[in-house]
């Protein structure tokens, strides 16, 4: 069996007291890492998507919230309490969707607040440990959703992914590419179509890069083929990743998703969904009750500053839809692979 090419790259993590980022905006032509300072700065990261996939963004506000209390050294540990509370608040605001961003804030807060008999000095080392730790533990999460996920597959398996839900998506080795490279490493011959994802084209821009990194080889395609290529016989699985699912298992992920829960069910392809348990919320009972993004049309409207609509075009832009529970033929976690009634079966994750 031939090793993959191991990847190289990292999508955030310290570099001293700054929090680096892999910016996404500049791929695949620049490899740039780009270093924050500020809980401001690293909110303003997320809102310009340098940085995006849910898991990444929680990590990404767990750490913009530690720079709030690193440096300072004059500050009470009551102060620096309300200035990490101060920053959960700016953070909160950066994108309404992915709830692993206010896991990872409530997270952080709960720390902060155990820790308030401890020195300034201690205290602000368990708060940035307590966002390394996140990462950490993403990753190991990840590692535990491709083990369990690679084993529904046959093969040999080609599966079909939308958006980018990998590394670059998460603290690394990613979700739904993190079962992907899993297969390979378990000797499965694996081959992968990828959306394209309009309007970012995370899956042309990301996902052929990120696997690129890996060697594994992807075919990519435009977001309307995706019907076309299933009802060819070319897929035997969708895999995706998500920002959200919510008790009943209605799944909110980027837009185009519930296009191809549909066309799964339509020509009989089992769909998916690889979601650690920081991006379950219970706490929402429908999928109408998730709060759906709505970038600017400009976003649409042109590309990289070249416009691809007329001037003064408007347009609708969701960055995400919501695919329900029946189409999810099961989701792959950390714990291990959930199949229906959800409403069981993913509360009994948390008991």
């Amino acid at each position: 069996m031939t090793e993959p090419q191991r990847a190289t790259f990292h999508t955030i993590g310290w570099a001293g007291d700054q929090v680096e980022l892999l910016d996404q905006i500049a791929l695949p032509e620049q490899i740039l890492y780009r270093r924050y300072e500020t809980p401001a700065e690293v909110a303003q990261a997320i809102r310009d998507m340098v940085i995006r996939g849910a898991p990444a963004i929680g990590i990404a506000g767990a750490m913009g919230m530690a720079l709030a209390v690193l440096g300072d050294e004059r500050r009470t540990t009551g102060q620096l309490i309300a200035m990490l509370d101060d920053a959960g608040e700016l953070l909160a605001q950066s994108r309404p969707t992915a709830v692993n961003l206010f896991w990872a804030i409530e997270r952080m807060r709960n720390v902060a607040h155990s820790a308030r008999d401890q020195s300034p000095e201690e205290f602000r080392r368990l708060i940035k440990a307590e966002s390394q730790a996140i990462l950490d533990e993403d990753v190991a999460a990840n590692r535990e959703m491709g083990r369990h996920g690679s084993a529904l597959l046959p093969n040999p398996v080609t599966v079909l992914t939308h958006c980018n839900a990998g590394a670059l998506a998460t603290g690394g080795y990613g979700t739904a590419l993190g079962v992907v490279r899993a297969a390979v490493e378990a000797g499965q011959a694996v081959k992968v179509f990828a959306c394209e994802t309009r309007p970012y084209l995370q899956g042309a821009r990301l996902t052929t890069w990120e696997l690129a990194q890996d060697g594994i080889a992807t075919t990519l395609i435009t977001d309307n083929m995706a019907g076309f290529v299933m009802a060819q016989g070319l897929i035997d699985a969708v895999i995706v990743g998500t920002d959200r699912v919510i008790a009943n298992g209605d799944v909110a992920n980027k837009i185009g998703t519930y296009s191809l829960a549909v066309l799964a069910r339509e020509n009989g392809v089992p769909f998916y969904v690889a979601a650690p348990r920081s991006t379950i919320d219970l706490r929402l009972q429908h999928g109408e009750d998730i709060a759906i993004e709505e970038r600017t049309s400009a976003e649409l409207c042109e590309f990289r500053g070249v416009r691809t609509a007329p001037e003064g075009q408007g347009a609708y832009h969701p960055a995400f839809d919501v695919t329900p529970h029946r189409y999810v033929t099961a989701f792959i976690t950390e714990c291990g692979v959930v199949r229906p009634p959800y409403r069981d079966t993913l509360r009994a994750l948390f008991s």
